[in-house]
């Protein structure tokens, strides 16, 4: 009889300590975090094949598709890096892909999936980049996102975030939304950033028709501890795997001078569209608490939080 109120001590104990654990979102028993629910942009749309949809951008040889043509390997040795280029451009839309990093040494080896028209206008370009920055033994893959448009490139706008999971074991997904309302980058459906077109950032967002970008190559300059550490091809070759490719949105066609898009036999965005509808305007609340934890607990640099770098910080800062 003695041992029952211990027992209901036991159970409210461990009671307490889990509603704790769900509220503050730490760290699980085994080390890992637990991510927020939200929405799962990734599963309205179809997989595309990446043999289908995109075309060799460089490093030929160092490209391999796999699982007839749904998932590609892109390696990067002392001969080349490697990457793809879409086959389509886009005006606006969702984009998304499945990533595994290399494992291992991958100091200075950048993999990174992106946005750009550099092609198209050299002088004044846009983008839109997830570039994924390897480490040295007993340090972390680093995820950087950065933004600008118009050729404007003297300001770099990147944000560093650490994982919240090990990313060379499974593939995880990193997709961005890019309409005339904003721009969100997401990790497994979390918004870890969201850059607003309102008037202080209509100058410098992007606003003309992109590919799609999906590579593998040498920042030895700069990516791993400001160019401390370059890549060190011992450890050769550096396989990064691509799949799961979402690209849904308006397609760009260079002969029509205004951008045009169809779905369903109608012309332009509309209510049809799958990329223009209020998922894709504006973050609801359970986003916008997925990216404030993740934003949170996993942000390690801000161009905005840098006033050595811009003792004038840069105006869209102070909106935030």
């Amino acid at each position: 009889m003695k041992k029952m109120p211990l027992l209901k001590e036991h159970i409210l104990l461990v009671g307490i300590l889990t509603f704790c654990i769900n509220i503050d979102d730490a760290r699980s028993l085994d080390g890992h975090y637990t991510p927020p629910n939200v929405a799962r942009l990734t599963d309205l749309f179809h997989h595309q094949p990446l043999n289908q949809a995109f075309l060799t951008f460089f490093g030929g040889s160092n490209i391999h598709f796999v699982n007839n043509g749904s998932y590609v390997q892109l390696n990067l040795n002392k001969t080349s890096g490697s990457g793809l280029i879409s086959l389509n451009k886009y005006n606006y839309g969702f984009f998304s892909a499945a990533i595994k990093l290399p494992q291992g040494y991958s100091s200075g080896v950048v993999v990174a999936f992106y946005m750009s028209n550099a092609d198209l206008f050299p002088h004044n370009h846009d983008e839109i980049d997830f570039e994924l920055l390897g480490h040295e033994n007993g340090k972390e893959w680093l995820l950087q996102t950065n933004i600008y448009g118009n050729g404007k490139t003297n300001i770099g706008r990147e944000e560093k975030f650490r994982f919240w999971f090990d990313p060379t074991k499974e593939f995880h997904q990193y997709s961005i939304i890019w309409n005339s309302h904003h721009t969100v980058f997401l990790v497994d459906n979390i918004p870890v950033r969201e850059v607003e077109n309102n008037e202080v950032m209509s100058t410098i967002y992007p606003s003309k028709p992109m590919s799609v970008y999906a590579t593998i190559w040498d920042g030895s300059e700069w990516a791993t501890n400001g160019g401390k550490n370059p890549v060190n091809y011992k450890y050769e070759p550096f396989v990064a795997s691509f799949g799961e490719m979402e690209m849904e949105g308006c397609v760009w066609v260079s002969a029509r001078s205004v951008p045009s898009c169809s779905k369903g036999g109608q012309e332009g965005p509309s209510a049809v569209d799958p990329v223009e509808g209020e998922n894709f305007i504006k973050l609801s609340q359970q986003q916008k608490m997925g990216m404030d934890w993740a934003r949170n607990r996993f942000m390690i640099y801000s161009y905005c939080k840098d006033p050595g770098r811009f003792p004038v910080l840069p105006p869209e800062c102070k909106t935030k």
